[in-house]
């Protein structure tokens, strides 16, 4: 038996997770950009926000829409202390000055793909969802073996969950045009970089995958 990473999904072991698409650093008067003049947001992330609106956005959507109609579990992680003053959160985090305060605007996720239902939303404070919540065990109760993951930023929290969750023995799936990151060519260094871990595919790929929704 050859073993292998490229195994389409089986809806009922499967989740679809996005990744800190936040009003924090999804919205342009989210907390990240808070301190900077409009002017300067457009010289460093209009880019980012051009694609993020245009096509990361739409393409999310369209895995959403096709994952629920599927069965798969969808699921939210968001970066969001578990207090006000983000004592609990990560050093990292503290160094490089992140702090979302609990049940605040910033640590929601994005009203354009806003959780339905029970849909699960799991507040962290570090790179990594594995790190910071017990999304771990909540997978494995929700009989989980496949994970599907989309979201900000693609070199760095991205990474980090689709590194732990290959760890961990759970098969990944990576949607590229579903993820975004500051620049095309991180984006581009961060997908060559993580290949050797997950299985990637488009977000027309996935949706053929999963079936049409109607």
């Amino acid at each position: 038996m050859t073993l292998t990473r490229d195994i389409p999904l089986d809806p009922a072991q499967s989740a679809l997770l996005f990744i800190d698409v936040q009003n924090f650093s999804a919205e342009r008067d989210g907390a990240e950009f808070k301190d900077l003049a409009p002017e300067v947001v457009e010289e460093k992330y209009g880019w980012y926000f051009s694609q993020l609106d245009n096509r990361i956005v739409p393409n999310m959507q369209a895995i959403q829409k096709a994952a629920r109609a599927a069965g798969v579990e969808v699921m939210y992680t968001t970066i969001e202390s578990l207090t006000l003053d983000g004592r609990d959160r990560s050093l990292d985090y503290k160094i490089t000055g992140f702090n979302v305060p609990k049940g605040s605007w910033d640590g929601k996720v994005i009203d354009r793909i806003a959780p339905q239902g029970d849909e699960i939303v799991l507040p962290k404070s570090s790179s990594s969802v594995f790190v910071s919540t017990h999304i771990d065990y909540i997978l494995r109760n929700l009989g989980v073996r496949q994970v599907v993951m989309s979201g900000l930023i693609t070199d760095q929290c991205v990474e980090s969950a689709i590194r732990d969750a290959c760890d961990l023995g759970y098969l990944v799936t990576q949607v590229t045009d579903a993820c975004l990151t500051y620049s095309q060519q991180r984006h581009d260094n961060s997908l060559s970089a993580i290949r050797g871990y997950c299985r990637q595919v488009t977000t027309a790929e996935l949706v053929a995958e999963l079936g049409s929704p109607d």
